[in-house]
């Protein structure tokens, strides 16, 4: 996973066992992609307490997924989902009757939905 995406999406599973300060730090950081100097103006430190924060605030999210893992299930979930509905959009329904056709078309937007609220 490229470093910017994993540290985003481990934030949006980890953020509640951040302080306020860390996660306001690394949210600006990556998901609004202010620099370290913009970082350090808006919140009155220097740059080098904002590089601290985020060394610290990286290694608690990455120390949180080692342990709980729930980034990776995530992903996982996901992936097996994607894969099913692969399989489903594979299935020649030309060949079935109406009432399969619209099973596999129901059994389909639920899987689409279930994607939709991971």
């Amino acid at each position: 996973m490229e470093n910017v995406l994993k540290i985003s999406l481990l934030l949006d599973f980890y953020s509640q066992f951040m302080t306020e300060r860390q996660y306001s730090i690394l949210d600006m950081h990556y998901n609004n992609d202010y620099s370290l100097g913009e970082i350090a103006e808006y919140l009155n430190i220097s740059r080098q307490g904002v590089y601290d924060n985020i060394k610290k605030g990286k290694a608690l999210l990455n120390t949180l997924e080692e342990k709980l893992g729930l980034a990776k299930k995530y992903l996982e979930q996901k992936q097996k989902l994607e894969n099913i509905l692969e399989i489903l959009n594979s299935l020649n329904v030309e060949k079935m009757d109406a009432a399969d056709r619209e099973k596999v078309k129901h059994v389909e937007n639920e899987v689409k939905s279930l994607i939709d609220n991971l």
